[in-house]
């Protein structure tokens, strides 16, 4: 998996116009099907792909947290919503709770997340590779092919099982 993560931002830098262009078809005119295919291919990748092997996501970004996101987690440690705010997020340049730091302050040194089951909703839908009208979110995609390699096999593998 370091073999791969090392080589990754690479790669995505190489396939960079070509995932960019393909996914610029694909919201011109998206196939009838792509929801029902997207799920396909996540759920194949992911039969392939551990998670914990690789966390690379937790330790180069951070997720945003939402109002839901804050008041579930605070609950969790037993915080009022602002402590949890002052203790572990900043606001980014978008107004947007963000961590204060990452590698993630909640991934232990085994991949594991301390806080998994009341994560933050961007944590639960990453890589947003299985969402519907996937064709909304090429910018973030394009992003998270230079972090996930499950992205990148997904957008590549896509390149060849859906002709736009």
């Amino acid at each position: 998996m370091d073999d791969i993560l090392k080589q990754l931002p690479q790669l995505a830098k190489d396939k960079h116009n070509s995932h960019k262009k393909f996914l610029a078809k694909l919201k011109k005119k998206p196939p009838k099907n792509l929801d029902y295919v997207m799920q396909e291919l996540h759920e194949e990748e992911f039969e392939k792909t551990d998670c914990l092997k690789c966390a690379n996501c937790c330790k180069t970004t951070g997720p945003l947290f939402t109002n839901a996101d804050i008041e579930r987690i605070a609950k969790h440690f037993k915080l009022k919503p602002q402590k949890f705010i002052d203790q572990y997020l900043k606001v980014d340049e978008d107004n947007d709770h963000i961590l204060k730091e990452v590698p993630c302050i909640f991934l232990g040194a085994d991949n594991y997340c301390s806080i998994y089951d009341v994560r933050p909703k961007a944590c639960r839908e990453y890589p947003h590779t299985d969402r519907k009208k996937f064709y909304q979110i090429n910018n973030l995609t394009l992003k998270n092919t230079s972090i996930c390699p499950a992205a990148y096999n997904i957008v590549e593998t896509m390149m060849k099982a859906i002709k736009v």
